[in-house]
């Protein structure tokens, strides 16, 4: 039995968690900041960075209390490196760097958007390499050549906002609570289409030809704030959130199958907070039926968030690939991947 330590604070959720063998979970804990940060509508990385600090080392002995546990019986600590906040980061590395000093336990320095993919394997056994990586979360919007653990190639990026991003500021115009995804999906859910009705937001990107996959919902944000100025009376919050959902969505649908077409892969493993959409799954999951693909993302929606556990999860790999890392390992606000192709 190999037992791993998650430690996770590139943002604004500290986590901590024990995972066995890089797929049983024996304990997870999450403190959310979001009682912090929704007065500003946003991430403030100076609350972000204190409150990891004052709560990340209850959240650790309250975990290994759960997993019933010694440090002692720790293999490895694997923690998050890269990409952050680096108030946030520093917090969690530091912790790192005092479990592996005092208890001898080697560090495995984890890449924050890898380990959002490796999650799945958790609930079951990982797919063969290689992968379509899809990653969408309120800082990215993303498609990767994933290859095996630590190989990376970015095959699309957001060229403005992110999905999660559009998501928060298309809720902050129409009024409603911060974070805006679960809000905006409530209204987005309660709209009744009518027979015929036209979607008042243009395509996206409908410019791009089939060699170009990128993602921009910049102006699907100006196309809402728009519309709302002309219908500023009365305005329509259900039928706004429900079609900037279908806009914002197809672009996801349509790169996936380019991507798909230019690289000839066809297992696509999904995951970032915007996973925790409920009609975001039901479009991924009709697109696999069109295009014939194998699809997979994290059942449980706790995987779709920041957590220690997909971190204790992706470590387990590197650890078996002695991905060790020195006391004195860096983190970083970059990404380090490849250049875009």
């Amino acid at each position: 039995m190999t037992y791993g330590l998650g430690i996770e604070s590139s943002c604004d959720e500290t986590s901590v968690a024990i995972v066995s063998d890089g797929k049983d979970l024996l304990s997870l804990k999450i403190y959310s900041q979001i009682d912090s940060h929704s007065p500003y509508r946003g991430v403030v990385p100076e609350i972000a960075s204190r409150a990891h600090l004052e709560k990340i080392n209850s959240l650790l002995a309250v975990s290994m209390e759960e997993a019933g546990i010694n440090y002692s019986d720790l293999d490895y600590v694997a923690v998050t490196s890269y990409p952050g906040l680096v108030g946030s980061l520093m917090i969690g590395a530091q912790l790192a760097r005092c479990i592996s000093l005092v208890h001898q336990i080697p560090i495995v320095a984890v890449n924050h958007l890898e380990a959002h993919l490796a999650v799945i394997g958790l609930e079951r056994d990982l797919p063969p390499f290689p992968w379509l990586g899809v990653l969408l979360s309120g800082g990215n919007s993303s498609i990767y050549l994933y290859k095996g653990f630590g190989d990376l190639q970015i095959l699309a990026d957001t060229q403005d906002d992110s999905l999660g991003e559009a998501f928060d500021k298309v809720s902050a115009v129409l009024n409603l609570p911060y974070p805006g995804g679960p809000y905006l999906e409530a209204k987005a859910n309660a709209y009744q289409v009518e027979k015929g009705e036209v979607n008042p937001f243009p395509k996206l990107l409908k410019e791009d030809g089939e060699d170009r996959i990128r993602f921009s919902y910049s102006g699907l944000k100006t196309a809402v704030l728009y519309y709302l100025r002309a219908n500023s009376e009365f305005p329509p919050v259900e039928k706004i959130s429900y079609f900037f959902q279908k806009t914002a969505f197809e672009l996801v649908t349509r790169n996936i199958r380019k991507a798909i077409a230019k690289t000839g892969i066809r297992t696509v493993v999904a995951a970032g907070g915007v996973l925790a959409n409920g009609k975001l799954r039901e479009s991924l999951e009709a697109e696999k039926e069109r295009s014939k693909f194998d699809l997979f993302y994290p059942g449980k929606k706790i995987y779709c968030t920041d957590n220690g556990a997909m971190v204790a999860c992706l470590g387990y790999h590197l650890w078996k690939q002695k991905s060790f890392v020195g006391l004195d390992f860096k983190v970083s606000p970059k990404r380090n991947f490849e250049q875009i192709i």
